[in-house]
């Protein structure tokens, strides 16, 4: 088997994205989202997974050019190097799925929680990383974007990345939109926005608006096809598979933690000189709780 077929089928599902049926184009983006999933289920499970019927995946398959949707899969699982689960679960989650339905629940959590940071972290290039951190270091202004349930990613990653990056601006301030902050933007900044699906229409509307001014845009998502109408210098992809109805965002609070190492080595003394300027600050005002001696 061509070696280089599951790369070749995954190129062709996202040049040919936009032109096909809203049905076909569910299944394209599950196949691209989730390949691991992919080489591995058998196709009544994938129809539920991706929610189209099995005649639809049959008919992705002859578009592509296979004879059956097992023919599909084939190059996926050949290439198969990790599965949406943890190859070896701990005794101690073992133990609590043993307990109760709560403890069943529980283990379910922590065991999806550990390989969805596992598959987040090993799907992080060093030559990427590398290319970001140069990136935004390069940049006149940094500029980071998400709303709702990512907020909380960006909102942390501003809050201890200011110290190695000062250029860095969480956005929207205040009552603005992101675009608003965006006005003055252009080839010398950077734009990094964090999304996942369902992808906000204001982080789309902003990543669309910044590019067309020139801002290099930096993408931490579930997928790198979130829109046709823009193309990112890079995507950081982090895995959000989930037990519950919303996204478990382990993988991507892992990712960022290791683009905040990356970029306070970089940053040197610089970044050390600012994070005890931060802390001489903090403990000039008392931000910090203290139990008083007892004299």
């Amino acid at each position: 088997m061509d070696p280089t077929l599951k790369a070749k089928t995954i190129s062709t599902l996202k040049a040919e994205l936009q032109d096909l049926s809203p049905r076909l184009r569910t299944v394209a983006k599950y196949i691209v989202d989730h390949n691991a999933d992919f080489g591995l289920d058998p196709i009544r499970e994938t129809a539920r997974k991706s929610g189209v019927s099995t005649y639809t995946l049959v008919r992705m398959a002859q578009r592509l050019g296979f004879n059956s949707f097992d023919a599909l899969r084939d190059p996926f699982r050949h290439a198969l190097v990790s599965t949406s689960q943890m190859n070896d679960v701990p005794d101690w989650i073992e133990g609590m799925r043993k307990e109760s339905p709560t403890g069943r629940a529980q283990a379910d959590a922590a065991a999806n929680a550990l390989g969805v940071v596992q598959r987040s972290l090993e799907g992080q290039s060093v030559d990427q990383m590398q290319r970001v951190v140069d990136m935004l270091l390069s940049a006149r202004n940094v500029y980071l974007t998400a709303v709702r349930s990512s907020y909380g990613l960006a909102y942390y990653f501003h809050y201890v990345g200011r110290m190695a990056l000062p250029s860095l601006q969480l956005i929207p301030r205040h009552m603005n939109s992101a675009i608003d902050e965006l006005n003055e933007a252009d080839e010398n900044d950077v734009l990094i926005a964090i999304t996942f699906m369902p992808y906000s229409r204001e982080t789309v509307e902003a990543c669309k608006f910044a590019q067309k001014r020139g801002v290099k845009l930096i993408i931490l998502s579930d997928s790198d096809v979130i829109s046709s109408e823009f193309t990112p210098e890079e995507n950081l992809i982090a895995s959000a598979v989930s037990t519950h109805h919303f996204g478990c965002y382990s993988g991507a609070m892992s990712v960022l933690e290791t683009l905040l190492a990356v970029l306070f080595q970089a940053g040197g003394g610089d970044a050390k000189r600012r994070i005890k300027a931060y802390e001489d600050l903090r403990n000039g005002q008392n931000a910090y709780w203290s139990i008083k001696k007892k004299h």
